[in-house]
């Protein structure tokens, strides 16, 4: 059981297939509009359960309870080559050579 005031993400389908703008693009149209949110927990829940959270700016929404304790897991993609170039070509035209030199 998660206990009430825990820090929890919640997720909910806000329009399914079918029900969403005409105009969108095909490929939006073949999936749900989905909603995840941040927020403490307003009662104890089981992790699949329909949920209750207050967010940091103090909304209340409901959703499926899907993670404890989330963290942010956002990056900047996969490694590129030519960006690393870039840096280096940048710093050769900024300061006169590599500065790792």
């Amino acid at each position: 059981m998660i206990k009430k005031g825990s820090w929890v993400r919640i997720h909910r389908v806000i329009l399914k297939e079918g029900e969403r703008a005409p105009q969108l693009p095909d490929d939006t149209l073949s999936v749900p509009l989905e909603m995840w949110v941040k927020g403490y927990l307003t009662g104890e829940g089981e992790l699949g359960e329909i949920v209750e959270v207050v967010t940091l700016t103090g909304r209340k929404v409901e959703g499926r309870l899907v993670e404890l304790e989330p963290s942010y897991r956002h990056d900047y993609g996969d490694f590129i080559p030519e960006i690393l170039q870039i840096g280096k070509d940048a710093r050769k035209i900024l300061f006169g050579g590599d500065t790792y030199e």
